[in-house]
């Protein structure tokens, strides 16, 4: 699909070889206060969900794909979820690897998704959710025209502190309909 393609990176569905990537990523507690986890993954949970993983959107609500640079190396995850049809809205979730931050892989897959949101799944809106001092999601964000329309005070308890969660959306217009 040329949509998930880009020039540095393409965007794929999870494989039985990304075990070790996802259970890297899934038990780096620096990750759990994004992902609402407080307990680590076991490599068989982590295998029956790549099991499951074929589901469709439609069906599951969610999906993830794989962020690959051109050497086909997992370097991230963009998450959709909370998948809407009816409303014609989803969330986004971006999570790159400390090493493969400030790269570019970050633009280059928010675009590629923003574009696969609106052209293959037909949304109207695409949300997202970012903690109020994750000030490079924040910038990546606003680059691509998400604009900061909520806040939730003390939402997320982390580190012994409570942080404010910021609702960033971005509202395809509807003269492109």
């Amino acid at each position: 699909m040329a949509t998930l393609l880009g020039k540095h990176i393409n965007l794929r569905a999870l494989e039985p070889t990304d075990l070790e990537f996802l259970f890297a990523c899934e038990n780096n507690e620096s990750f759990w206060e994004i992902s609402s986890t407080q307990t680590p993954f076991s490599k068989y949970i982590l295998q029956k969900y790549i099991e499951n993983s074929h589901q469709d959107i439609y069906e599951a609500k969610q999906y993830r794909f794989v962020i690959c640079d051109t050497e086909n190396i997992a370097v991230g995850m963009i998450d959709l979820f909370d998948f809407n049809p009816q409303h014609k809205r989803v969330g986004l979730g971006i999570l790159l690897t400390s090493e493969n931050q400030h790269k570019g892989y970050g633009s280059e897959a928010l675009e590629m998704i923003i574009d696969y949101a609106f052209t293959h799944l037909h949304v109207h809106q695409i949300f997202a959710n970012i903690t109020s001092d994750n000030f490079n999601s924040i910038s990546l964000f606003e680059k691509f025209n998400f604009i900061k329309t909520g806040e939730k005070k003390d939402w997320i308890f982390s580190n012994n502190n409570f942080k404010n969660e910021l609702l960033y959306q971005l509202i395809r217009n509807t003269n492109e309909h």
